[in-house]
């Protein structure tokens, strides 16, 4: 019994491992001549969506949900390839200011599509539940962000913003648009009904939508959705800890999920002290991008992941666990 609940545990990670080592690879090897949004971007590609696909669940009765849910296993590879050839046409094999950057992009937004598809299923078979609403959102956002991607790798240059503005985008709809949504809803999967939840869902929705709507037209909108947004995560961050305190799971999961928490509480702490460290050090909003970047990508959204795969993983061990007993004691 033991041996097979923990068997799961081994080899769920397991379709991540390729994309993995491409991300190290991308990040570490100086053959890769990228842009730092560039790299963050191929890093979503390559192991923050396949950690997402890992989370997801769908309704064995709906063949629709079913079948795009497996396209999403078959192509996510393939996608992401070739969005890393996409980006190496426009830096590293001369292809710049011409349509071959752009065509290959193309892979990756028809990938985020079914993603996008997949949300809205998730959300008409929600029926009204806010956490499953909240993780179908978060599918959609990963849609858009495969749109501004290719705006970037074409070049053209939309509501008057600059190349540069939709990469960020894109980053931003990939990370924080995708991912906070998410972990919310996997928060309500498993946490008591609580009448403030569905608003958290909600501001969780708008928030990212009045952040990239800001980017573009308006820094005042901007700074409204990054509030709303921050404090959504707060709201989060303090709850999820509060839970995994009072609840005894797996330790792995309680790590992930506390490291996930910790990071997003040192960004905050950054960012008040940001003032301070830029006048002792001379130091630049530039020299604090990675860092910013560093913490968000790879501790809060990275970690967070990998502690929502483990409770999910621990779960069904537990559910499996369950059965078999039932059926032991049947016999």
């Amino acid at each position: 019994m033991n041996r097979s609940l923990k068997q799961p545990m081994k080899s769920i990670f397991v379709p991540v491992i390729p994309g993995g080592i491409m991300t190290i690879l991308i990040f570490y090897l100086d053959y890769f001549h990228f842009e730092l949004v560039e790299k963050f971007l191929l890093f979503a590609a390559f192991l923050i969506v396949p950690l997402v696909i890992l989370l997801l669940r769908y309704d064995a009765k709906n063949t629709q949900q079913r079948v795009v849910y497996v396209l999403m296993q078959w192509f996510q590879y393939p996608a992401a390839l070739l969005t890393l050839f996409s980006v190496m046409s426009n830096k590293m094999w001369g292809f710049e200011g011409t349509a071959i950057p752009g065509m290959l992009s193309l892979g990756w937004l028809l990938f985020t599509l079914l993603l996008g598809v997949y949300g809205l299923t998730t959300i008409v078979i929600a029926k009204g539940k806010a956490a499953e609403i909240a993780i179908g959102a978060g599918l959609v956002y990963f849609f858009i962000g495969g749109m501004w991607f290719t705006l970037y790798q074409y070049q053209v240059e939309l509501f008057n913003a600059n190349v540069a503005t939709h990469a960020l985008s894109s980053v931003h709809f990939h990370f924080s648009s995708a991912i906070v949504p998410i972990f919310i809803g996997a928060l309500g999967r498993i946490m008591a009904k609580k009448s403030w939840y569905p608003w958290v869902v909600a501001i969780d929705i708008i928030g990212p939508l009045l952040i990239a709507f800001g980017m573009i037209f308006s820094k005042p909108i901007e700074y409204v959705g990054v509030a709303l947004f921050a404090c959504n995560i707060v709201v989060y961050t303090a709850y999820l800890l509060a839970y995994l305190r009072k609840n005894a799971f797996n330790m792995k999961v309680s790590f992930f999920l506390g490291l996930s928490s910790l990071a997003f509480y040192t960004v905050v702490v950054i960012s008040i002290f940001y003032p301070l460290l830029k006048n002792m050090y001379s130091l630049t909003i530039l020299d604090f991008i990675p860092i910013y970047g560093a913490l968000h990508a790879f501790g809060f959204v990275l970690c967070g992941l990998i502690g929502w795969v483990y409770m999910v993983d621990s779960n069904q061990g537990k559910k499996i666990g369950k059965e078999n007993r039932w059926v032991g004691t049947s016999l």
